[in-house]
């Protein structure tokens, strides 16, 4: 409906910043051929990945940690909570001095942004599980790293998949943040190629292959959340049903 909408309104357009979706699925078919694929998207996804699954590790890790340490919470989250008002966006210049301009500096920013929401979710989830249930592994001599892998984990992992959600569409933005500030390939770097010599359907086309990614990668995540919080739906189901 979206893209019904967009043909009909754009059909007559004569705006050189605003052209019909036509053109635009024209330059979209001509530019994003697999070649460009390998050189800009390739690169980008890669970044991608690589910020958020170390986002993931290092948030969910110091999450745990936080969560079941009542004085370390006490101490730490005033601190956790200052870095997370401050736009990742806004350290990309500083994290240039640091980092270089390479591929060091995108994932930095993108673990920046991304880490934040994973963190605080997985220690409230981690404060959430039921003193009951601990009690019961504690009584049974489940202690140690199986009482994290088996008891603490699982019960905070619909918090913890919140989180890692909400990181999701956090990478993709910083993803492309990162990549229009000295970058040579990726998404972000043609699209702002596209803009400033003017090749306007080009530029579309750009936004709308970012979008169509965005998309892609929020599917995959929801069935990677269904298949492993199973358990967790099931539960919701029988509540409802009772």
């Amino acid at each position: 409906m979206l893209f019904a909408g967009w043909w009909i309104l754009s059909a007559n357009s004569e705006n050189f910043y605003a052209p019909p979706l036509s053109d635009i699925l024209v330059a979209f078919g001509d530019t994003w051929t697999l070649q460009q694929l390998r050189t800009d998207v390739v690169p980008s996804l890669l970044r991608l990945f690589a910020g958020y699954l170390l986002a993931a590790v290092i948030g969910i890790a110091a999450g745990v940690a936080i969560g079941m340490n009542r004085r370390l919470r006490a101490v730490v989250e005033p601190v956790l909570e200052f870095f997370r008002a401050v736009p990742p966006p806004v350290l990309v210049p500083v994290i240039m001095l640091f980092a270089g301009i390479g591929d060091a500096m995108k994932v930095i920013v993108i673990v920046f942004g991304c880490v934040w929401p994973i963190l605080l979710n997985t220690v409230e989830g981690v404060r959430a599980v039921d003193g009951v249930v601990l009690d019961t592994a504690r009584s049974y001599g489940v202690t140690g790293t199986a009482r994290i892998s088996r008891v603490i984990l699982p019960s905070a992992g619909p918090q913890i998949a919140a989180g890692l959600r909400q990181a999701l569409s956090i990478a993709i933005i910083l993803m492309v943040i990162s990549e229009m500030f000295a970058a040579s390939n990726g998404l972000g770097f043609t699209i702002v190629q596209f803009q400033r010599s003017f090749a306007i359907p080009e530029m579309w086309s750009g936004i709308i292959l970012l979008g169509l990614l965005g998309f892609v990668l929020s599917l995959l995540f929801r069935l990677a959340e269904k298949r492993a919080l199973r358990w967790y739906e099931g539960l919701r189901a029988a509540r409802k049903s009772s």
